[in-house]
């Protein structure tokens, strides 16, 4: 199986959760209803559930039992897209190729629409049956991971920061979020402390290399192909790795992170096959 074949498979199988939880909310306002749905079911990678259901099947065979944590790890993610383009933050017009939240809806609905999101993602969790499943994604997605690390950009912009300081506000920001997908997904998986600890290394130096990718993207990518305005980044004067240490560096810096991610891998063998090429897919993507 290829890793587009694996991250449509996973996909699908997130969707169809997603679907049938988002149509359980009958009590819902229809407004907020259909406001989710238009970010969560909008045109997305789904990575960070491939990523929980990939490290579930690699541990046990089966993601079944990860497909919950799986679901509201994607919630989490779309509520921080729909906040982070809101005209406070990062005040974006485009998401996926289409307009974003608040441009639809308006921003209070928008605000709301993450509120949900946010809120039944730990409804969802508790699902797993796992205490600390739930503590993991929630110290992820708050003040020392996503949230945190979002405080630390927005403070950054305009700002003059070392590399060390951009390195750990992503990790926060970006790397929290994908190191937790990887994490639960083994753990739900009973995964053994020696494939924990591999994976563990292995989804830090991932969430690296997208962000990197993703700084590339914005200074030399196509908008066309990433269904989002490119140079936004430097229009707002943040702190990107290609705006303290340049192209060619950032591209350097990225190539020495997916080796890195590749030996942490190395413990695994053969079973680690598809997030090598996970790992290959996030830092060659074009969008």
């Amino acid at each position: 199986m290829s890793v587009k074949e694996f991250l449509a498979l996973k996909a699908r199988k997130t969707e169809a959760a997603l679907e049938d939880y988002v149509s359980s909310w009958n009590d819902a306002p229809p407004l907020l209803v259909e406001a989710v749905r238009y970010s969560l079911f909008a045109k997305g990678k789904r990575l960070r559930p491939a990523l929980v259901l990939g490290a579930a099947e690699m541990a046990s065979g089966d993601d079944t039992v990860a497909l919950p944590a799986a679901c509201a790890l994607e919630m989490i993610h779309t509520y921080s897209l729909i906040h982070d383009d809101l005209p406070a933050m990062d005040n974006d017009d485009l998401r996926r190729g289409l307009l974003t939240s608040h441009k639809v809806y308006g921003e209070a609905m928008a605000i709301l629409a993450g509120d949900a999101l946010l809120t039944m993602a730990f409804d969802v969790l508790t699902e797993t049956r796992f205490p600390e499943v739930i503590r993991e994604v929630a110290r992820a997605a708050g003040v020392a991971g996503m949230v945190g690390g979002q405080v630390v950009d927005l403070k950054s912009e305009g700002e003059t920061i070392g590399l060390d300081t951009l390195r750990a506000m992503h990790r926060q920001k970006t790397g929290a979020l994908i190191r937790v997908s990887v994490r639960v997904g083994a753990i739900l998986g009973d995964a053994s402390n020696e494939q924990l600890e591999s994976l563990t290394r292995y989804a830090e130096h991932l969430g690296l290399a997208f962000q990197i990718t993703d700084d590339i993207l914005d200074a030399a990518g196509d908008a066309d192909a990433m269904g989002k305005n490119t140079g936004s980044d430097a229009a707002k004067k943040k702190a990107t790795y290609v705006s303290i240490v340049g192209l060619d560096e950032s591209r350097r810096l990225l190539h020495e992170t997916v080796e890195h991610a590749l030996k942490a891998l190395e413990p695994l063998g053969d079973r680690a096959e598809m997030f090598r090429g996970l790992m290959h897919y996030v830092a060659e993507r074009k969008s």
